[in-house]
Parts: C-alpha cells; sequence; structure tokens
C-alpha cells in the first residue's frame, strides 16, 4: 500500500496531518507567491513523509534574467533547507518561456540549473496544466526535456488534474510517462473543476470535478508511487479515505 497524504498548511504541521489522516504531508516554506528566503518549521514535523514544494514563481526556463537568475538561487535556497529537514524531495513546476522564444532555449537553461547545482534531495519536476510554450505540459515537451537533462538524476510529480486540463488523457498516461521519464516520484492526486484541455489549474475533491474517478485510480495504482492531495482542504479527509478505500 502506497503512502497517502496531503498538502496542508505549514503553521501545524503535524496537527494537520492527524487531521486528515495524512501519512505523507506536502507544504511551502513561506509565501508561495514570493521571492523571500524559505522559512523553515517552528515546531518538528513528527511521524509523517515530507515533500516541500517550491514556489509558484520559480520559473528557471525562462529568457527573462529578472525571472530566471532569482528563481535559480530560490531553487537552491529550497532544496537546503528541505534537505534540514528530512525532504524526501522538492517539487518545482517545469516553468514556461515567452510566446516568441525558442523551446530549446527553455530546455537548455534547465540544464544549466543542475550543471551549476548541487541537490542534496531529488527535484521533481511537475507537469503543468497551461502555457502554449510550457516546458512540461505535453509530453512531447517532457521528452525534449529530459533528454536536456540525461545524466542528471532527475524526478517526475505527476499531476492528475494538471494533465486532464493541459490536455493528456489519463487512460495509460504513467505508462506513457515512464516511457520518457523513467519513474514517477510522487503523485499530485486531484480532480479538476474544468474541462479536458481547458488549461485551467483549478483542483476539485476527488469526485467533485470533471475527472472520472476510476481514471484517477488506475493513475494511482499504476505509479506505485506516494500519492498527495491538493485538493480543497474541507474535502481532504474524505479523499484520503476514498483512495485507501480503493486502493
Amino acid at each position: 500500500m502506497v503512502r497517502i497524504g496531503a498538502h496542508v498548511h505549514q503553521d501545524d504541521i503535524t496537527a494537520h496531518a492527524e487531521a486528515v489522516g495524512a501519512e505523507v504531508v506536502q507544504f511551502f516554506l513561506g509565501d508561495p507567491q514570493g521571492y523571500k528566503k524559505p522559512v523553515l518549521p517552528d515546531r518538528p514535523v513528527e511521524g509523517v513523509d515530507i515533500y516541500i514544494h517550491a514556489p509558484y514563481l520559480v520559473n528557471v526556463a525562462t529568457t527573462n534574467n529578472r525571472i530566471r537568475i532569482p528563481s535559480r538561487k530560490l531553487l537552491a535556497q529550497h532544496l537546503e533547507a528541505a534537505a534540514s529537514i528530512g525532504a524526501k524531495g522538492l517539487i518545482v513546476h517545469g516553468g514556461h518561456l515567452g510566446k516568441a522564444d525558442d523551446p530549446q532555449t527553455g530546455f537548455d537553461n534547465w540544464r544549466k540549473v543542475f550543471e551549476r547545482m548541487e541537490c542534496p534531495i531529488p527535484v521533481l519536476i511537475e507537469n503543468t496544466a497551461g502555457g502554449d510554450n510550457a516546458m512540461a505540459r505535453r509530453l512531447e515537451s517532457i521528452a525534449r526535456l529530459w533528454d536536456a537533462l540525461e545524466g542528471f538524476d532527475v524526478g517526475f510529480c505527476l499531476d492528475t488534474c494538471h494533465a486532464h486540463a493541459g490536455g493528456e488523457e489519463l487512460l495509460g498516461l504513467v505508462d506513457r510517462v515512464k516511457a520518457i521519464t523513467g519513474r514517477i516520484d510522487l503523485v499530485h492526486c486531484n480532480d479538476s473543476r474544468d474541462d479536458f484541455g481547458s488549461g485551467a489549474d483549478r483542483h476539485a475533491n476527488l469526485g467533485g470535478g470533471r475527472i472520472d474517478p476510476e481514471l484517477i485510480l488506475e493513475v494511482c495504482r499504476s505509479a506505485g508511487a506516494p500519492i498527495v492531495v491538493e485538493t480543497p482542504a474541507e474535502g481532504q479527509a474524505e479523499d484520503i479515505a476514498f483512495l485507501r478505500k480503493n486502493l
């Protein structure tokens, strides 16, 4: 049985985990929408596996120096902080370029990250829902990204809502992803409030959105990786219970 948990607020992580029955927790180290240094929890996190999500603003692929350079710095700071509290991985979005930019530039910028930075814990690149020039929305882009990162120990986080909204069918998706990345380290198990291919990153509780719950379960079974629900907090306990019952 894989370990199942939730994304929780960082104010009292252990208490939030107990409240929803989580064996795994994911949280931010500070403001997810800012460039400030990570802030460690003010009390120990006990009895659960830990994953840290990097701030949403991190975009190491971009050609914009004012975003790419602070993004690299922030990523390095979060890696060090996450490792210091025993996290099993740092999740980061694949990022994107401007419409007129050559996608290869973004893949090359990602490679420079691993050429220049020590990784005390795995970096888990997550597929994203939107953007026409995104590094990790569609499988063909993910394949080009993994080609660029050949030789580095890079992990993958598969988000079911992002895949659905990004236009990737969930049926058989795990096999298609593993054929590219060789691994899935974490599943973000989320329903979607929006239709297939919408490009909208809006999560829903399991069974409360537009994705067939059986397809979500199929992804979780096939991936064989720890599972984190990033669904609305009021339904997380029910989402975790649903997964435990059906997996």
